[in-house]
């Protein structure tokens, strides 16, 4: 029997497919050698663009390699409209504040240990007391969960501090489950300098990890879902993308961890040897605007920035017209939660009054506006220099507040200063690459108001958005709940600190001759486990987007 999600479910701003079939047909401008190739394979070698150490998910890992170890209570994730129990079989909401939760009883873990209810409850537990914020606020803030106990050997209940109508769909799908047997004689407090090599529940089993060579998979053949279609993944850590592709090319590797850059795309789709699939990601670059600083304090002036900011040009530029402008604003347009009906526009003439009310005018007649204290003091706008999409970027950015009048200035940083300048807030702007989990986790969302991220600082108020979240803390729908949650994001695109540039499509390569079986999850690309699952598991795990 199928296992059933009942309770509060989202609603779905496009219903998604469920397909049997792998992507092969929709390998965009790939040769027939190229899409008629194997869809299993004995080993697989996959580039990936950085060394995360022995994948420990305390310590700051890739989400799409952890999960070929790891599983959670529902599949494949928050960012489809309806994941479906995975470790769980049924999940229920008993009322407002409370979820129980059925689990299947012929799961093991890697080292032949049973999976249990204990394993669950103990998981969210430690995640509790663990110092680490890309778990902890599922559980101690968004939702904040007040217990969590095994009511049996295969159910486990939750009971949350105030309603959390999206516990079954967000933080159950989102929160890997660990081995009680392993992670119990870990003190929470060092959760980040485990360094033994993981056991999870998961299709692979990392066998081999060294910082020269990479890592090695071998394929949990014992899978409660069946096993998985490849035998060995072998991932070499190879951080530059022209080498990575170039090794692409060259067949001494099968697939690479990343999208082609927009301007191999042609090229490499004219290839009869490698494929191409063309993916939606929920990814994009940002400006982040420092909230704390001066004039960036300031809700008028921010909402002058976004207007702007041209961002069909800078799609048009910097990605080669490839996806969409980021005319939604932050909130990811195909996150499951998303107004539809959203804006950012670009205008310049709706811009200039705000300045003049903030106190940015144009006093000598030079096109450009000084400060308040009529002083001309470019902002600076940092960069990580070896980013040439970024880069570019930045430089629309430059002349696109030049037309209103704001001075900006570029400073490229290597990555290392760059992620100082980040972590201190030593900045005016600062360009990146934001995460699925940021812009199409609903509760992520409101934690990033909540932890510095998009606002919360004790010197600056934001009584707008404290009403809102009262009100959305209020909800017990999730129906209430997106509306409440639409709300704050209109807020939030008519004062940002945080400008969406361009939401880009992305075209992920592979060789054909090796292996096919590549699939698109909604903001993993085609490097993840679903991707080496038979198909009818992938059906069952509602994990392949919907193709047009």
């Amino acid at each position: 029997m199928r296992p059933r999600l009942i309770g509060s479910i989202p609603r779905s701003r496009a219903v998604p497919a469920v397909l049997a079939a792998a992507l092969l047909t929709t390998a965009c401008g790939s040769s027939d050698s190229a899409a008629a190739g194997p869809t299993t394979a004995d080993t697989l070698t996959v580039a990936v663009s950085k060394d995360s150490g022995p994948l420990n998910i305390f310590a700051g890992q890739t989400d799409q390699i952890s999960e070929l170890i790891y599983d959670k209570l529902l599949a494949p994730s928050p960012y489809v409209a309806e994941p479906q129990p995975w470790l769980a079989t049924d999940v229920r909401q008993v009322n407002a504040t409370t979820w129980d939760v059925d689990l299947r009883d012929d799961v093991t873990w890697h080292d032949g240990e049973p999976f249990t209810a204990d394993d669950v409850a103990f998981s969210f537990h430690f995640m509790h007391a663990a110092p680490t914020g890309r778990f902890t606020h599922h559980v101690n803030d968004t939702p904040s969960i007040s217990t969590i106990e095994a009511t049996g050997a295969t159910s486990v209940r939750f009971v949350c501090d105030y309603a959390c109508p999206e516990l079954g769909t967000v933080t159950l799908a989102d929160l890997p489950i660990l081995p009680e047997h392993v992670w119990s004689k870990v003190d929470p407090a060092q959760a980040k300098k485990v360094t033994d090599l993981p056991v999870g529940t998961g299709p692979f089993k990392l066998v081999d990890y060294s910082p020269t060579s990479g890592y090695r998979f071998e394929a949990n053949a014992d899978y409660f879902a069946g096993a998985p279609t490849v035998g060995e993944l072998v991932m070499p850590v190879i951080p530059d993308s022209s080498a990575a592709f170039t090794a692409l090319r060259s067949g001494q590797v099968d697939a690479v961890d990343r999208a082609l850059t927009p301007e191999l795309v042609d090229q490499f789709s004219a290839s009869n040897d490698i494929g191409v699939i063309t993916v939606s990601p929920l990814t994009y670059p940002e400006v982040k605007l420092n909230y704390t600083r001066e004039s960036f304090d300031q809700h008028d002036f921010r909402a002058a920035m976004t207007l702007a900011v041209d961002r069909k040009q800078m799609l048009d530029v910097v990605a080669l017209g490839q996806g969409r402008p980021a005319t939604q604003g932050y909130i990811h347009p195909d996150a499951p939660f998303a107004d539809p009906d959203a804006s950012t526009p670009y205008d310049p003439a709706r811009a200039a009054p705000l300045f003049d009310k903030v106190g940015w005018v144009d006093a000598d007649g030079d096109g450009m506006r000084e400060n308040p204290a009529g002083d001309n003091a470019p902002f600076q706008l940092i960069v990580d220099g070896g980013e040439a999409p970024h880069v570019r970027a930045a430089e629309l950015l430059v002349e696109d507040f030049a037309e209103s009048g704001i001075a900006v200035e570029i400073t490229p940083l290597d990555s290392g200063s760059l992620a100082d300048a980040s972590a201190n807030m030593d900045y005016d702007l600062y360009i990146r690459a934001n995460s699925p989990h940021a812009v199409a986790d609903s509760t992520q969302f409101i934690m990033s108001h909540r932890s510095d991220n998009l606002w919360q600082h004790p010197d600056l108020a934001y009584p707008e958005f404290d009403a809102l979240y009262e009100k959305w803390k209020a909800t017990e729908t999730n129906d209430d709940r997106i509306d409440a949650m639409q709300e704050m994001q209109k807020l939030f695109n008519r004062q940002p600190t945080a400008i969406a540039l361009y939401y880009p499509d992305e075209h992920w390569a592979y060789r054909g001759d090796t292996f096919t079986g590549w699939i698109e999850t909604p903001g993993y690309g085609i490097v993840h486990k679903w991707s080496f699952l038979p198909a009818e598991v992938v059906e069952e795990a509602n994990a392949e987007a919907p193709q047009d």
